[in-house]
């Protein structure tokens, strides 16, 4: 977005100035990190997880890269090249632990900044390319995810690959082509390790990609704000350096403590025991999970347990489990309110609290036993997400009297701390 009042690089130095007629690189930073760039000055910390995202991103690469060096994407020896990675590798261990924690941790921050989107409602309009964008970045992710996941080649990596791919089966016509396809045969063997790692080495780079893309289309319109109200002044904004760098370096350090309190003390605390069992194509787990930030839509994908509409069951799960993740594309035109922020929308922020425990009850059926009772929590939570978007979303957005705007941002962080309002512009 261009702001009159925004400054503007100006090079003093002969070195710089050269640079900057030939490859403006420092005029670029200028602009999209630094005082050249102004921001609402209302922003909170849940704005800090942005950059907390590309963070973990780099951490992810950067392990990644060292990994891929000494591992062996070979069925007979993918297990014992990761033991060798622990055991042998100077630092092995602890540069797969960062980037098993790292996925975690990246998932999280990724999460956690879905919520945020949600509640002060970042997808509306002029900013719905910079959701679509986002929601692409998470389906890579969960790809790139579920790829590595495979790599250690344990117990619950294989039977992970096995049952996942297997439900593609269920596509009619085309499903067990689909599934010989991904897995490079009949079943998850040295084809599916080599085509797995290789686009688990690739994606990061793709999702880093699309990142410069997001981040692009966010400086288009310029950041939201918890009010939701559009910047109308120089005073409802505040250069991004030094105000937020600051910020986002607090936000960075309880990050790294946090993923380093875990690191070295909990390393295994996110993982499955089972998976430091060697792969035993012959021997099935007693109870077969995806990791933890996968329990949601695999609670979705088990949910259908009976055909239906001359469909089978298996099918159904797929396509609500893809389903549950594209339809957050359509988000932005769902929610119809003229008002942003959950702050100002009572009625709407009740249901967002409640899809909120639904979510977290998805997660409970999707790691439990399947007895008949995880079972139908699972059906009942899931049967809600879906409402929550198709049916209770639009309707609260077309009948909810949402609360008085501020005039302006301004005027919201006054009210805040107790100082008089100033005019909007």
């Amino acid at each position: 977005m261009s702001f009159p009042w925004a400054k503007h690089y100006e090079p003093k130095a002969p070195l710089m100035k050269w640079l900057d007629d030939r490859l403006p690189l420092p005029r670029f930073i200028f602009d999209a990190v630094g005082a050249g760039y102004p921001v609402p000055r209302n922003l909170n910390y849940f704005w800090n997880f942005g950059a907390l995202a590309g963070v973990a991103l780099v951490i992810q690469i950067v392990t990644g890269i060292v990994l891929a060096m000494h591992y062996a994407a070979n069925g007979a020896i993918a297990f014992d090249s990761v033991e060798h990675i622990m055991r042998d590798v100077n630092s092995g261990w602890l540069l797969r632990y960062a980037h098993a924690t790292g996925a975690s941790m990246f998932f999280i921050v990724v999460y956690t900044h879905i919520g945020r989107g949600l509640y002060y409602g970042s997808y509306k309009a002029p900013r719905e390319m910079i959701w679509l964008l986002g929601v692409v970045i998470f389906l890579l992710m969960m790809a790139t995810a579920f790829m590595g996941y495979v790599l250690p080649w344990g117990q619950m990596s294989f039977w992970g690959a096995q049952v996942i791919t297997g439900f593609f089966s269920a596509i009619p016509l085309v499903g067990e082509s689909i599934r010989i396809w991904l897995l490079g045969g009949f079943a998850p063997d040295d084809a599916a390790l080599n085509r797995f790692f290789s686009l688990h080495y690739l994606l990061p780079f793709v999702i880093l990609g699309v990142i410069i893309l997001h981040v692009w289309a966010l400086h288009i319109p310029g950041s939201s704000n918890p009010t939701g109200v559009e910047v109308k002044g120089e005073q409802d904004t505040v250069p991004f350096h030094p105000y937020y760098t600051a910020k986002d370096g607090f936000g960075l350090g309880v990050f790294l403590t946090i993923f380093a309190f875990i690191l070295f003390f909990y390393p295994n605390v996110l993982g499955h025991p089972d998976n430091y069992i060697p792969a035993n194509p012959i021997s099935t787990p007693a109870h077969i999970v995806p990791e933890w930030y996968f329990l949601p839509f695999y609670a979705i994908l088990k949910s259908f347990t009976v055909d239906f509409l001359l469909l089978p069951a298996k099918l159904w799960g797929v396509l609500a489990m893809f389903g549950s993740i594209l339809l957050l594309f359509f988000l932005p035109w769902l929610d119809t309110s003229p008002v942003r922020s959950s702050s100002f929308r009572p009625t709407y922020r009740v249901f967002l609290v409640i899809l909120l425990v639904d979510v977290l009850a998805l997660g409970y059926a999707g790691g439990a036993e399947p007895t008949a009772r995880n079972v139908i929590i699972g059906q009942v939570a899931a049967i809600y997400y879906f409402a929550h978007f198709l049916i209770i979303l639009p309707i609260v957005s077309a009948m909810e009297a949402p609360r008085k705007l501020p005039n302006s941002i301004t005027e919201a962080v006054l009210s805040k701390h107790g100082a008089a309002a100033v005019p909007a512009e």
